[in-house]
């Protein structure tokens, strides 16, 4: 069987062949950008939308770039996973990618490429330091050590090239996964320029001509394809693909701007209603925080409570479903929405949550989604608790419910390896969280009435006293004392006997 390569892409229908001119220089070979900001740009492509290719930085050591030199930069992607409640089976072969370049061992190309004059647009997602000052960077280095000093050189050649005109900047879009990307993103780079004397019209030229946008990144691309599938896909397709990747079919990219610059040279983002352009992304990140991230953690002791691995067997059982609609749509929804979030807006949200957790073709396990649980539940959920409060004068029952979970599950003991160990019933798990020694002290010598009211009011814990929300401390109690006298819970009888409080 043949590898996938240019010599085969003619005789593979509804596909481009077509050589289009190089627009954007993308930092990071990770099956994110394959699977998200890369597949919205051959959509595009499709389309006649923004007919351009994107150049690929790879910055690490790790790993070949081979793969995409033998496959000349093309690859498989499966969109795989349930939407609007329906399985979605999708095949694209993606194309829009021209070439990997090394930096280490190419970067006088990767600087010619910045001199191209069609290209406007830098995306980024790395690995190697991410987006932080390295004081030791220079600038002047084949490549420079961090991605910022590489960025910041790119830009001061191509602003050297072209004499400073300031119809020649760039649309920056970094998607690492921090808050404000785009802003820290540019503090650096201007830190950079101003260390390194890059002098006041280059410093002008970056403000001026060049958008650094926030943006926010969320779509699962879980990578390659189970073993199993792999023999059958390449049998369907007449190929062998070594860089093929799998994602949901939930997909989102939100850029904030106000800029119709931006929006021009995102012509992209008319090829899908996944990408959004908007003058402030407040509200994607709320949403993706309190009804994603937020559901995950009240809902994960839980589920490990009944006795399930992965979040899409937890999606198969109709009580814990419930459970976790009910969760979104009665309490988290109401306490995020009044202001700029519509109620309606986050519903569908949810819904689409709702299909992204009971997606059959991924495995996400409950126990590594317990990492870090306590810091988990303070920055997504301890607001929600308090808005619901504060909105029904009364504790929410789901939240009160995930909230004992969490406590069940973080009584654990040390084991002579300094691991924190927990059980419910026969099922024995490693407690990975930097407060497992407070915990397994404070259920050493407390019984769960005196803990539950000593952990509620530790604002080191939470930055917060969550004891003086009305009822939420005797609510949570009595859930904590059923789930500590049974090896399992069962969770219709705790959601629906239990009263809302005292």
């Amino acid at each position: 069987m043949k590898t996938l390569s240019k010599a085969i892409l003619n005789g593979l229908s509804g596909n481009m062949a077509a050589d289009l001119p190089e627009r954007v220089l993308q930092f990071g070979t990770g099956v994110l950008l394959r699977g998200l900001p890369d597949y919205f740009i051959e959509k595009a492509n499709r389309q006649g939308l923004f007919n351009g290719r994107i150049v690929v930085v790879k910055s690490t050591g790790q790993g070949s770039a081979d793969a995409f030199a033998r496959q000349d930069g093309l690859y498989t992607l499966y969109i795989k996973g349930l939407q609007h409640g329906k399985e979605v089976l999708e095949t694209m072969l993606v194309s829009a990618i021209s070439r990997v370049l090394h930096a280490a061992t190419e970067w006088e190309e990767i600087a010619r490429v910045a001199h191209n004059p069609e290209l406007a647009i830098v995306i980024s997602n790395t690995t190697e330091v991410g987006i932080v000052l390295d004081e030791d960077d220079d600038l002047t280095a084949a490549p420079p050590a961090s991605f910022p000093g590489k960025l910041t050189a790119l830009l001061y050649q191509r602003f050297l090239h072209f004499n400073g005109d300031t119809g020649k900047g760039w649309v920056i879009l970094p998607t690492e996964l921090i808050s404000d990307n785009g802003d820290q993103l540019k503090s650096v780079v201007l830190e950079l320029a101003h260390k390194h004397g890059l002098g006041d019209a280059f410093i002008a030229w970056l403000e001026e001509a060049n958008d650094f946008c926030n943006t926010l990144v969320d779509r699962i691309v879980p990578g390659a394809l189970p073993p199993a599938e792999v023999a059958a896909q390449e049998a369907r397709l007449g190929y062998r693909d070594e860089l093929a990747i799998m994602a949901e079919p939930f997909r989102l990219w939100a850029v904030e701007a106000d800029s119709a610059r931006v929006r021009d040279r995102l012509s992209f983002a008319g090829a899908d209603e996944g990408i959004v352009i908007a003058p402030d992304i407040h509200k994607f990140k709320e949403l993706k925080l309190r009804l994603l991230n937020g559901t995950h953690t009240f809902t994960c002791g839980l589920a490990i409570a009944c006795g399930f691995t992965t979040v899409k067997a937890a999606m198969q059982d109709l009580e814990f479903a419930r459970y976790v609609r009910q969760l979104m749509q009665e309490e988290i929804v109401p306490a995020i929405t009044g202001g700029a979030i519509e109620h309606d807006e986050a519903l569908v949200f949810a819904d689409s949550v709702i299909d992204r957790f009971s997606n059959p073709f991924l495995d996400h396990r409950w126990l590594s989604i317990s990492m870090n649980f306590t810091s988990k539940m303070r920055m997504r959920n301890v607001a929600l608790i308090r808005q619901y409060v504060q909105q029904r004068q009364m504790p929410p029952k789901c939240m009160a419910l995930g909230f004992a979970a969490y406590l069940r599950f973080m009584k654990g003991e040390q084991e002579s390896d300094g691991q924190y160990i927990g059980q419910i019933g026969d099922v024995r798990y490693t407690i990975q969280d930097e407060y497992a020694p407070y915990f397994a002290a404070a259920w050493q010598r407390m019984g769960h009435h005196a803990l539950v009211d000593q952990v509620l009011a530790d604002q080191s814990l939470w930055h917060d006293d969550l004891s003086r929300l009305a009822g939420f401390a005797d609510l949570v109690k009595q859930y904590v004392g059923k789930l500590l006298a049974t090896d399992r819970i069962n969770l219709k009888q705790q959601v629906e006997t239990l009263p809302e409080g005292q």
